[in-house]
């Protein structure tokens, strides 16, 4: 029978996805945000990032970790998620920005699954699909348990990457650029994709050609898929490169190995891995068997998907289809032998693999893949009208009810937004992040409360060894503490040392008296910046300057999006020009 006209709207899903979005968030808005295990990161960046934004400075350093003593995050640390949280924070109340940021995040979520599914299933199934991924169980661990916001905006990436990726002409422009937005989201997001990106890729060139099976004859060679899909690849790292370049030249300097410290490695973070008994381990075997839980889930999502996608038929081109995603499948199968044990050769020899720190993470790639699966086998159910709305409003209902009490972290006093808010805003300063430390500093070394923290700066007589106790002295006590001035004027009766409560950095750019400095190279403790200073009036200035690499990589970037933008005017103004 006809659908009656008005039944349903053919851009239905614009309504019923944010609202969907907006159930997920709705816990957040009447409980108040879940403090997950990134909370108090992410606050803080977006704290920093704001402040500084508001004085039209890009942010590089970030002032108030180590007790003011500060760290280089926001060169590691991908940009759009914490210049999102700043932006945020700008126009709202600091308290709705974590619900603002994931509402924003799943809407993106659901209308980039939209948008792929659309290719492989009506509008029904589509809309129901792209539900399924906004709230899919992985979704709301990241979004409830782990409050990890990069990964979570990253998920809006992946099914671009996919529908690019399989397109049956691979457009440039169009796989460049989420490329470019997984790696300027989340680094761990960046290389999950380009792996993916390489092995689907790998299985389109190496799989048996569709019309031998009777399929869809491809539109292009394989030796032109792979060439367009390597310039893809290198335009989209070409776009990201003001962030890539200077984050991969300079993690030199900072201790990126405490990334991967016990418990936040790959062998520890396998299926129902279980760590040696100890409260801290106790905890970190929570949350990987809840993990572990939610991959065997999915992965048995996706065989039932697949399993139902083959037998159902609609318009008699469902076989097809499934032939035409088999490089996900296959996928699919590499990342369940990935969240084994018996991968761990796999993880310790390639590339940046290591990173990821739990392959758990490879469940946002599985979420993408059972939604396209899912769209094929909800054409099943011949959803029609408003149906396909009320399922996906039962979907979501059920999947953050059974989500919220389980993966809900309620926040200490302390931890509140409120809280944290009133932490930067005073002198006290706050937690260092270990792996963007300088390999200069030890954070057991530096005060911090509840003993009293370092002041802005202080002065030490200087000695015939600046090697000695005379570098490494303490801060007086009894003084009000603070970050270091970027200005300072002094006037000595004798020779004596600097010492700022600064971490230091090579990308500092320090001027005494007009003239350019090196810090002093015998280095605290602590690693807070030491200057020897002449007697008499003495003028200090101190800026983060912007470095050779990080210029380098500013200019390809301006040069790859000048590429990419030439590239979509001719694809607009050609659309058989791909």
């Amino acid at each position: 029978m006809p659908q009656r006209k008005g039944l349903m709207p053919t851009r239905t899903h614009r309504v019923v996805i944010p609202l969907a979005a907006l159930a997920a968030v709705l816990p957040l808005l009447w409980h108040g945000p879940s403090c997950g295990h990134d909370f108090d990161f992410h606050v803080l960046s977006w704290l920093e990032a704001a402040s500084q934004l508001a004085h039209f400075s890009y942010p590089r350093w970030a002032y108030t970790p180590a007790w003011n003593a500060g760290e280089p995050r926001f060169l590691f640390y991908p940009p759009l998620s914490w210049m999102l949280g700043a932006l945020l924070g700008l126009g709202l109340p600091w308290h709705l920005v974590p619900a603002a940021f994931t509402w924003i995040a799943l809407t993106l979520s659901g209308f980039s699954m939209h948008r792929l599914v659309r290719r492989y299933a009506g509008g029904p199934a589509a809309l129901v699909a792209a539900v399924l991924y906004l709230a899919n169980p992985y979704m709301l661990f990241t979004a409830y348990e782990r409050t990890a916001y990069g990964e979570l905006l990253a998920a809006a990436w992946m099914p671009l990457l996919f529908q690019a990726a399989l397109a049956a002409r691979i457009d440039v422009a169009e796989l460049a650029l989420p490329v470019a937005l997984l790696w300027l989201t989340n680094a761990p997001a960046g290389v999950m994709g380009c792996y993916a990106l390489a092995f689907v890729t790998l299985a389109r060139l190496l799989l048996p050609r569709a019309d031998r099976h009777g399929g869809s004859v491809p539109a292009m060679g394989r030796l032109e898929t792979g060439l367009r899909v390597f310039a893809a690849a290198v335009l989209g790292l070409a776009l990201s490169c003001f962030y890539l370049i200077p984050a991969a030249i300079e993690r030199r300097f900072v201790q990126t190995g405490m990334a991967v410290i016990s418990g936040m490695r790959i062998a520890d973070n396998t299926l129902f891995h279980h760590m040696p008994p100890s409260p801290d381990n106790a905890a970190h075997d929570v949350v990987l068997h809840k993990a572990s839980v939610i991959a065997v889930g999915l992965l048995a999502s996706i065989a039932a998907a697949v399993a139902l996608a083959r037998g159902a038929r609609p318009e008699g081109r469902s076989e097809s289809k499934v032939r035409a995603l088999l490089p996900l499948v296959l996928l699919a199968g590499l990342i369940a032998f990935l969240l084994t044990p018996a991968s761990l050769p796999v993880w310790a020899y390639t590339p940046e693999l290591k990173f990821l720190q739990f392959p758990w993470r490879l469940m946002s790639l599985l979420a993408a893949i059972l939604g396209v699966f899912a769209s094929l086998a909800f054409e099943r159910l011949k959803l029609a009208g408003w149906r396909s709305a009320a399922l996906a409003a039962g979907l979501v209902a059920a999947l953050i009810a059974l989500a919220w009490p389980d993966f809900h972290q309620s926040c200490d006093v302390e931890d509140t937004v409120e809280a944290r808010v009133a932490l930067f805003h005073s002198n006290r300063g706050t937690d260092p992040t270990d792996e963007y430390t300088p390999v200069t500093a030890d954070n057991d070394s530096i005060r911090h409360p509840p003993q009293q923290t370092d002041p802005p700066y202080w002065l030490v007589p200087a000695s015939p060894d600046p090697a000695g106790d005379a570098i490494n002295t303490p801060a007086p006590a009894n003084v009000e503490p603070g970050p270091a001035p970027s200005s300072l004027a002094l006037t000595l009766t004798t020779p004596e040392f600097l010492i700022l409560n600064l971490r230091q950095f090579p990308d500092w750019q320090i001027t005494l008296n007009g003239k350019p400095v090196t810090p002093c190279p015998e280095v605290r403790d602590d690693g807070l910046l030491t200057l020897a200073l002449p007697a008499g009036s003495d003028t200090v200035h101190i800026a983060f300057r912007r470095t050779p690499d990080q210029t380098a990589g500013m200019a390809i970037s301006g040069v790859a999006a000048l590429i990419a933008l030439g590239l979509w005017r001719r694809r607009a103004a050609s659309p058989a020009f791909g």
